[in-house]
């Protein structure tokens, strides 16, 4: 007989939340993961006192009211709003692009007409359809804006010349024309108060959990359940026998500061070439610590994904696409094995996105 109706491969949000609610349906569930730890790429470690983004920095921000009360039944989330800058050379600018970002960067600008003014005179610069990014953003949000915030950036994420990267990378651009910082529109928006692992660990309470359990170094473990969740990558579920997604991946250091305040905000990013990273995350802003004399921070580098790496970052090209419908047919045929999450469907989820779909795969399984 097997022991559990469900193995969950993966503790990270969309394993988790699978696995509560099946648990609620009376289920016998095992959750695995390879790492030492739950919550996947959310997970938050405890440094100093301070709540640490440990594979990057995690804002939860939804408008689907079902998620934000799932979520809040096992944590309180604080009011957190998600109010990047961005920094180039020693010049800083408020993100995402609004009134104060073009009020600075021309000393014409008072009003939103003004603003406009500007963007439509340098979008006329590209003629007819863009080609690659570098066209596509001007086309957005004219050269001026693009120079200073989204080239260096973009070219430093994915290693590449804006011009040599596929216009489709940047579908659109918000361009707010009032002076509301906030980087998201969502009605919903916040951190968990004692950080993400508090969460995640609330959702498993009730379930048998085994970690450093690698899936394809225990064969045996196929043998626990009559079902499968499995979140991890698609193509090494296969063994890569249609050739290998590609990522990029992302390196981080980390910094602890004698001194309560570092940078005055929970995230900046870097958008010229001066330095090598993109983002610098001070966490403690994240949770309004402030009466901690110290503070961690992160600086964030992207990588070219090597074997070994975390899987970052899909690339939605059209050959990475289709090698993954490739991969997604042979899933489709699988008995009693379902697929969800970023890795196993190669997609970018935010983090809401992964809740909602893991209640609809339960809806269908259950």
């Amino acid at each position: 007989m097997k022991k559990y109706d469900y193995l969950i491969v993966g503790s990270g949000l969309f394993g988790a939340t699978c696995a509560n609610l099946l648990n609620k349906k009376g289920k016998r569930v095992l959750v695995i993961d390879k790492r030492s730890n739950v919550g996947g790429n959310i997970y938050t470690e405890n440094i100093e006192g301070i709540n640490v983004h440990k594979y990057g920095a995690h804002i939860f921000h939804t408008d689907y009211k079902d998620v934000w009360e799932y979520v809040n039944s096992f944590v309180e989330f604080n009011r957190y709003t998600n109010s990047p800058i961005a920094r180039i050379g020693n010049e800083v600018y408020n993100m995402p692009f609004n009134m104060n970002t073009f009020a600075k960067i021309w000393n014409d600008v008072f009003t939103p007409d003004d603003a406009m003014r500007h963007i439509n005179e340098e979008r006329k610069e590209i003629k007819g359809e863009p080609s690659n990014l570098e066209e596509q953003a001007i086309s957005l949000v004219g050269r001026t804006i693009y120079e200073k915030l989204i080239k260096g950036y973009t070219e430093k994420q994915w290693n590449r010349s804006c011009n040599e990267l596929p216009a489709f990378i940047i579908k659109r651009l918000p361009v707010r024309l009032n002076y509301d910082n906030n980087y998201f529109n969502d009605k919903y928006q916040g951190i968990p108060i004692g950080g993400y692992t508090k969460l995640i660990k609330e959702m498993l309470k009730e379930v048998d959990v085994e970690l450093n359990k690698d899936f394809f170094k225990y064969p045996e473990l196929r043998e626990y359940a009559e079902k499968i969740i499995y979140t991890g990558a698609i193509d090494e579920f296969y063994d890569y026998k249609l050739g290998k997604l590609e990522y990029r991946s992302l390196r981080f250091e980390n910094k602890i500061y004698d001194k309560d305040n570092f940078q005055g905000n929970a995230v900046v990013n870097y958008t010229g070439h001066e330095v090598d990273y993109t983002r610098v995350i001070e966490h403690k802003h994240f949770e309004y610590i402030e009466d901690n004399p110290k503070t961690v921070v992160t600086y964030e580098y992207p990588s070219d994904y090597e074997e070994g790496m975390e899987k970052y970052y899909t690339i939605n090209d059209n050959k990475n696409n289709e090698l993954a419908e490739k991969y997604k047919k042979l899933a489709s045929k699988e008995k009693n094995v379902y697929f969800g999450g970023r890795l196993a469907e190669y997609k970018y989820y935010d983090m809401d996105d992964v809740i909602k779909s893991a209640f609809k795969l339960i809806e269908i399984i259950e």
